[in-house]
Parts: structure tokens; sequence; C-alpha cells
């Protein structure tokens, strides 16, 4: 019963999962709002680099979570923490946005949005080694229909689907992100979700700084638009998108959560339209509806549940 227990999805839990979700989908238009993409691909002479958005969104986002934990006194970490914080921040931090971002300035947004959800696969994977956490065969099922779903979401674009070096940048993306969900579940035991999200994106911002000279030259020449989108990102999708993340994977499973990020792309592609004026085409619609109900089957019949 215990265990029934610690996977019972409270109301506060539900909302944060709704919250993640919301923010972290209009993060790929606020990018490419961010380094204002030409039409033929690259980065527009009023935006910002795929290296500076990333130093300029974190670095917003670690100043913003610093002043909190001043205000309220936050404990640092454990010296014997410090190895393991610092390498889930580096990699969920500073290789997956960096690779995000440099692979978004080439791949168009179905394409990217196709192969970053490899990352609730990758996850699933990981936490049946290192977790002990198990997806029932439905589950399974239902992982494999999310993706067919978003699969249709990219295909939707209309410009097709090519292993391009940006493409291998987002698939890496994808992998690192798994990785920080393994990691973080296991710290997420010792500390509350705004200290390790504290931690985690400090330390992963450290090694952003080598993009700082860029940043320099090219803040005064950015449109205000961009560098609005870019505090966006760090306050909203990175300081309290991360914050709600970790604050729903401290009670539930790593597997069922990353689940949910297959509705990432249908809330995208509906921000896509309000942000940015990009109409959802036929098999977008009905892709977001084969995701959700891939979801849906994950979230209901998807884990297998040991003892009582």
């Amino acid at each position: 019963m215990l265990k029934r227990m610690m996977w019972k999805r409270e109301p506060r839990t539900w909302l944060a999962i709704v919250g993640v979700l919301l923010l972290w989908a209009s993060a790929f238009a606020g990018i490419r709002a961010g380094m204002r993409l030409t039409p033929g691909g690259g980065v527009g002479a009023d935006g910002y680099g795929p290296g500076e958005l990333a130093l300029l969104r974190f670095g917003t986002a670690s100043t913003v979570l610093a002043l909190f934990a001043v205000a309220t006194r936050m404990r640092l970490p454990a010296r014997s923490d410090l190895p393991q914080i610092g390498l889930a921040g580096f990699l969920g931090i500073s290789v997956y946005h960096v690779a995000l971002n440099f692979g978004e300035v080439t791949v168009n947004a179905g394409a990217a949005s196709l192969l970053i959800s490899a990352g609730p696969v990758f996850t699933a994977l990981l936490s049946t080694l290192f977790l002990k956490e198990r997806l029932t065969r439905i589950g399974w099922g239902g992982i494999l229909l999310a993706f067919a779903g978003v699969s249709l979401i990219a295909l939707s674009g209309g410009k097709g689907l090519r292993f391009t070096p940006g493409a291998l940048l987002i698939l890496l993306s994808a992998g690192v992100a798994a990785i920080y969900s393994i990691l973080s579940k296991q710290h997420l035991r010792r500390y509350a979700a705004l200290e390790f999200t504290c931690y985690s994106i400090w330390a992963g911002t450290l090694p952003l700084l080598i993009f700082l000279p860029g940043l320099i030259r090219r803040f005064p020449m950015a449109a205000p638009p961009a560098t609005f989108a870019v505090i966006y990102l760090g306050i909203f999708p990175a300081a309290i998108a991360y914050v709600l993340w970790n604050y729903a994977l401290a009670r539930m499973p790593a597997s069922l959560l990353s689940s949910f990020l297959y509705l990432s792309p249908v809330i995208a592609s509906f921000i896509a339209w309000v942000w940015l004026g990009e109409l959802p085409a036929f098999l977008t619609v009905v892709g977001g509806a084969i995701a959700i109900v891939g979801v849906i089957l994950v979230q209901t019949k998807g884990h297998a549940r040991e003892g009582r």
C-alpha cells in the first residue's frame, strides 16, 4: 500500500505538470524568437547566437534563483554531493541547451519535436536500469503510440526528416535530458525541489560563461523583442519550470513523468500558432490526438506496481 501512495499524484503535482508542459512548450518558440532565425536558416543580425542565448537565459535564471536563495537562507549542498550535482547541471543545463539551440538553427520545428521526444524513451530505459522502475507492456505500447503521434506532427512540417549535424545535436539533447532526470531523482530524496533546481542550474550556468565575450558583443545589437524573449526563457521555462519539474519528479516515477513530455509538441504547435502565426496542419492535429491517447495509456495502465 505504501508504494501506491508514493505514486499518487495529488492536485499540486498535477498543477506542477501542467505548468511544466505549458512553459517548456513555449520555449521552442521563445528560442527561435531569441535567435531571430531567418527564413533560410541562420541567426539574425539582431538576435542572439545559440551559445549566447543559453548563457543569457540561464544567467537570468541563476540570478533569480540566487536572490530567492539568499532571501530564504537556503542551505548549501553537502560536499559529497557536489560532483554528481555538477554532472547533472553540466549535462542537463549546459550540454542540453547548447546542443538544442545549435540544433534549432538548422532543423525545422517538426523534426526538432520528433527528435527531442526520444527523451521519454531514453528515460524509461534508464529508469528500468538504475531506478528499478518497470513499465507494463501497455505502458511501453503507450510510449510507442505517443511517439508515433509526435512523428505525425514532425512530418506535418512538410520538409522531411534528415539526420543532419543539427539533428544529431537535438538527439544528444534528448539523451542527456534523460540522464539529468535519473540524477535528479536520486538527489531529490535528500533535497527539496527548489534546492536541487538552484544547485543544478548554478552548476550548469558556469560552463556557459565561455560564451560571455560573444554575449557582450551581441547584447547592444540585439533587438528588444529578442532580449525580452530570452529573459522570459530564463525566468519561466528555466527557473520556474525546472522547480516544477523537480517537484513532480520527487513525487512520481521518472518514466511516468517523462511520458507527459509527449504532450509538449502538441502544446508547442498551439503556442507557435498564437506567438508566431504558424497554423497547425491536419497531420499535426491527428498526431496530437494520437500522442494524447498514448500518454493516457501510460498514465493509467503503464506502471507495474510491486507490492501493497
